[in-house]
């Protein structure tokens, strides 16, 4: 397949964006691939290839190192391998990308819950000589955890194993299977050499027993799926806009991105979490009036009604607004360095709000390299992924992760210093999500006594 070197502003507006991530083990030449992702796709820039082919040279190689487009940082450079998430941005005549290359040490796996978190396909690369290792069944877990819709294994270093057809048959068939019982809704195997740019952007002429698409064609024909409009309308308001000045004595709008759905005027809504009605009287767009506007389009909204609403609360449709809950169960993806224990008081925001909370259980900790259960481990290590229930000073308007991705994930914040401990997916996911007995909470001193 083959791309042009120039892309114009026209067929620019005319694409659709996929954002996508790419994981694996150590050594399974992440890097390399994104580097001849770019490179043959016409997507680095000359000073940049200058630079890369400069840094290869002082290390002995013969041509550049294209791993190096991707390695930013000092100490990845030095050590050969990705320890940050590095988003990339290129495109092609037919579809826009953003790329998340994220890390493949095991103590990184939160760095590819955070490169995944907004991804409709991941890239789940292999050492043909290796086949499925725990890291690659560990990465599989986390792509079906966050519900990503499309999931890519590329066996590469092909040309380490002659381009064996049996050897990439066997661990297509043993990955497929697995990602198949995590309830990955579809998985395309592609084998692949990196290094020497074999079925990545042009289809490889020594693997002339695959007929299937390259790397490159399928990134650009998958269909993508993140159709925001499909979802029940949900629009967080981030900032109240009251200029009471002599041109607009009067107006109050609530400003905010609609997070999934459309708003139309006319339409009855709820103010969440006062529970109040009114209706939607204008929506501003870019400083003009519009009818409707849909995710995830920023605008003010205005009622006809003069409620209270601030920061934080959430308009829904009242034919299709979330329930309120002050009990939140979800599967977490522990991020900080120090743990998350059973007691823990925490801070919980989701979308546009923040409320106090209470870790009341941690139910179980799952084992990703066979998806077994440790039941009731009373704390979560840095990388764990876990059940926790929560109790929450206020409620909340959270949808189900598996209806929205938007409204139905949070963060755990530290409230003594805002440091991120957590990220959550409310409701069940392929974890047990069975609850224990909840316990009656206990009175506090210190305003936690909910």
């Amino acid at each position: 397949m083959t791309t042009t070197a120039t892309t114009t502003a026209e067929q620019l507006s005319a694409t659709t964006l996929l954002r996508f991530a790419t994981a694996g083990s150590v050594d399974d030449g992440k890097s390399t691939l994104v580097g001849r992702l770019l490179h043959d796709s016409k997507s680095v820039l000359t000073d940049q290839l200058e630079a890369v082919e400069a840094a290869s040279l002082s290390r002995g190689h013969e041509g550049p190192d294209l791993a190096l487009l991707t390695d930013g940082l000092r100490a990845e450079r030095e050590q050969g391998i990705t320890i940050d998430v590095a988003y990339r941005y290129f495109a092609t005549p037919r579809r826009r990308f953003i790329l998340a290359d994220t890390p493949g040490h095991v103590q990184y796996t939160r760095n590819m819950v955070t490169g995944a978190s907004t991804a409709e396909l991941a890239v789940v690369l292999v050492d043909a000589r290796n086949g499925v290792v725990e890291q690659t069944r560990r990465h599989a877990a986390v792509a079906a955890l966050l519900r990503v819709p499309h999931v890519v294994l590329a066996v590469n270093k092909m040309d380490l194993v002659d381009y064996a057809e049996p050897v990439y048959a066997a661990i297509a068939e043993e990955f497929t299977a697995y990602a198949t019982s995590l309830g990955v809704p579809e998985v395309t195997t592609i084998p692949i050499s990196a290094l020497a740019g074999d079925n990545v952007v042009e289809p490889s002429a020594r693997m002339d027993w695959y007929a299937g698409p390259t790397v490159l064609e399928h990134l650009e024909t998958v269909p993508v799926s993140h159709d925001l409009t499909a979802c029940a309308p949900r629009f967080p308001v981030q900032y109240v806009i009251r200029p009471q000045s002599a041109e607009h004595p009067d107006y109050r709008g609530y400003a905010g991105q609609i997070a999934s759905g459309a708003l139309r005027v006319g339409e009855e809504v709820v103010v969440l979490p006062s529970g109040r009605t009114s209706t939607v009287a204008a929506i501003d767009a870019l400083g003009e009036p519009t009818d409707i506007a849909w995710a995830p389009q920023s605008v003010t909204v205005r009622l006809t009604d003069d409620v209270d609403v601030s920061r934080g609360d959430l308009i829904a449709p009242v034919a299709e607004a979330p329930e309120l809950t002050r009990e939140v169960t979800a599967t977490v993806c522990h991020v900080a360095d120090t743990p998350l224990a059973v007691g823990h008081r925490v801070l919980l925001k989701h979308t546009t709000r923040t409320v106090k909370a209470i870790v009341e259980a941690i139910p179980s900790r799952l084992t990703l390299d066979d998806l077994s259960q440790h039941p009731e481990p009373g704390r979560l290590e840095a990388n764990d992924i876990g059940r926790v229930r929560l109790r929450t000073a206020e409620p909340l308007a959270l949808d189900a992760y598996a209806l929205s991705r938007r409204t139905g994930s949070f963060l755990l914040i530290d409230p003594a210093d805002g440091t991120t401990l957590t990220a959550g997916m409310a409701g069940d996911a392929f974890a047990d999500s069975a609850a224990a007995t909840e316990p009656a909470p206990e009175a506090d001193d210190e305003g936690w006594d909910f």
